[in-house]
């Protein structure tokens, strides 16, 4: 492990192998979600590569109000989560090795399309990460980078920033990992009562509702023998999601579920379920075809949680 910018880039400069760079970003707290990513990385870059994971709590995507003090620090238990999983260096600096001059007077700027949804409920989050984002490319120099699904919105514009400013580097989506009772792997998981955690399950059942909506409308349209099941088998090369139709049937049935979870107790408070493109993160419209996201933020007790499904309406 290195906590200082000059040991972690002397340990880059030894390498010099013929594999490529992978890096996986974290903000500690390593869990089953985290090990997949750094797992796809060691894949794909195989034994002569090398695999970065950085664990560092970024301030500048907490805002006013927010968990920056709660956030869980483990970093004892985080380096036997990275080494299992197949990382080769972990670089864990503290704030002052990233922001050797307090607080950047530049940073990067998510625009418009970070400020819906999740930008909208967290202002200034997208800034924020994505200065870090951009910052621990530049420390890293990788030439993949590996993030979850679980955080659609903040995949988007990795993507987006990478695409926009030629960063040279494959930003590689991973797919989010889930508890046996289908509750999306995350650090704040560990907030919840038992209570509140069976109101929080209202978020995959509702995700699961919508999609299995769009596909029995699918399955009205089609035969069925053409469709891909819940689970993206079927969906066209390369797209993943599950083939559905119908975003006002896939709307309908999520928002029903979690209408209902908002009178249980603890009650699940939304904060939005959308139905997006994944290239801008619009609202799709009732004739869309081609890929979409399924995505639901709601807080239980005092823990904010994200969801999010992938889908495809049409069929080829």
């Amino acid at each position: 492990m290195f906590t200082r910018r000059s040991d972690f880039e002397a340990a880059l400069a030894r390498f010099a192998g013929p594999g490529r760079r992978a890096v996986v970003m974290t903000m500690g707290a390593l869990h089953e979600g985290h090990a997949s990513l750094i797992r796809a990385a060691r894949a794909r870059v195989g034994a002569e590569g090398l695999v970065t994971v950085t664990v560092f709590v970024n301030p500048l995507q907490f805002g006013a109000g927010e968990d920056l003090d709660r956030y869980p620090r483990t970093l004892d238990a985080d380096l036997e989560v990275a080494a299992a999983a197949g990382a080769d260096i972990v670089f864990a600096p503290p704030v002052e090795e990233v922001y050797a001059g307090g607080e950047p007077r530049v940073r990067m700027a998510a625009g418009p399309m970070g400020e819906r949804y999740e930008g909208a409920s967290r202002p200034g989050h997208f800034d924020g990460m994505l200065t870090v984002v951009a910052k621990l490319l530049h420390l890293t120099r990788p030439d993949l980078a590996f993030f979850g699904e679980k955080d659609a919105q903040q995949l988007a514009l990795i993507r987006r920033m990478v695409l926009d400013l030629d960063f040279p580097v494959e930003i590689v989506g991973v797919p989010t990992v889930r508890e046996d009772d289908g509750l999306a792997l995350s650090s704040r998981n560990r907030y919840l009562s038992a209570r509140e955690r069976s109101t929080a399950l209202a978020l995959s059942r509702a995700l699961s509702e919508g999609r299995e909506a769009g596909l029995q409308a699918a399955r009205a349209l089609h035969s069925p023998a053409s469709l891909g099941s819940a689970d993206g088998a079927g969906s066209p090369p390369g797209a993943g999601p599950a083939r559905v139709a119908s975003p006002r049937t896939v709307r309908a049935a999520a928002r029903a579920v979690l209408d209902a979870a908002a009178l249980l107790e603890p009650p699940l408070v939304l904060d939005y379920v959308a139905l997006v493109d994944p290239s801008d993160f619009t609202e799709v419209a009732d004739d869309h075809t081609g890929e979409a996201v399924l995505a639901v933020a709601a807080k239980v007790g005092d823990t904010r949680l994200i969801d999010n499904v992938r889908l495809w309406f049409g069929v080829a």
